[in-house]
């Protein structure tokens, strides 16, 4: 059983920095790729980036590019996004999941190709 839990998440004002990290554990991630998505209320949930877990390869939601960076940590099966120069428009649950599918070439980017989630973590961005 794949498990993951997010953390990092709070409260900080615009232009601020938060760091979010997505454990895994149940399984060995050898060719598994990491996305994370963030949510409102009433909205679908939004593709903000994902990573390869061998590959490297990256990918980032339009709204984020530039200023967030999603980055793994192999060892501690951790994958991270790093939020700088946040805006009140990123407030949301951000979500990180796993494939359990291989990809190796491409980062999916719709949450259908992911498998596993984790419970959530809330951004809150004040004005």
């Amino acid at each position: 059983q794949v498990q993951l839990v997010e953390s990092g998440g709070g409260l900080v004002q615009a232009g601020g920095s938060l760091r979010l990290s997505c454990a895994a554990s149940g399984r060995t991630f050898s060719s598994n790729a990491v996305g994370w998505f963030r949510q409102t209320p009433g909205a679908e949930r939004e593709f903000v980036a994902a990573i390869t877990w061998s590959g490297g390869r990256i990918s980032y939601g339009d709204s984020v590019k530039g200023r967030f960076t999603i980055s793994r940590d192999n060892a501690k099966n951790t994958v991270y996004l790093q939020m700088n120069s946040l805006k009140p428009e990123d407030t949301a649950v951000y979500y990180c999941a796993v494939t359990r599918g291989s990809f190796y070439y491409r980062t999916p980017l719709t949450s259908s190709e992911y498998n596993y989630w984790g419970q959530g973590t809330q951004v809150t961005v004040s004005s």
